[in-house]
């Protein structure tokens, strides 16, 4: 089958697509799990040492870790992406936001990557990498049929804005 022709331009995509909804789960597993990993050590080592301030360390951490689950869904919600004209723009953050624009000429790698959790819920995240090493954005939780047909479509677009240099 021959290679599909580089896509076209895109027009400016006016809305912001979201991440799954699953992406939640990806995360508060996470947080569960470091959390959990971390209060346990504190209560082993207040135990072992015969030091309360360690146990108060440890109920300070899950409360923090419970509300920052709690948080989880709008945190997600947050997170989105649109595809424009000359380059991808990425967004997150509820308190502390960060919108990045990745320029398409400028995308030396498209990367799929996939954890556990995300494997089992269908479930990728999709990494850009430009020159500038601060510049690397990941855009989480794509169902992984979506993160490779944008991986393909970004790929094509980034080869036709390189041979436009």
């Amino acid at each position: 089958m021959p290679p599909a022709p580089p896509a076209a331009p895109r027009e400016i995509d006016s809305d912001w697509r979201r991440v799954s909804p699953k992406h939640v789960v990806v995360e508060v597993v996470g947080s569960v799990i470091g959390s959990g990993i971390t209060v346990a050590v504190l209560l082993i080592a207040g135990t072992w040492l015969d030091l309360p301030v360690l146990w108060w360390a440890a109920a300070a951490i899950g409360a923090i870790a419970l509300v920052a689950i709690a948080l989880e869904p709008r945190r997600v919600r947050s997170i989105g992406y649109r595809l424009r004209a000359d380059d991808l723009v990425f967004r997150r953050g509820i308190m502390f936001q960060r919108q990045v624009a990745v320029p398409y000429g400028r995308m030396q790698l498209v990367d799929i990557t996939r954890g556990p959790v995300s494997r089992a819920l269908g479930l990728a995240d999709l990494k850009f990498v430009t020159a500038a090493a601060a510049t690397a954005v990941t855009l989480p939780g794509l169902p992984l049929e979506e993160a490779e047909r944008l991986r393909d479509e970004l790929v094509a677009l980034a080869e036709t804005r390189r041979a436009g240099l």
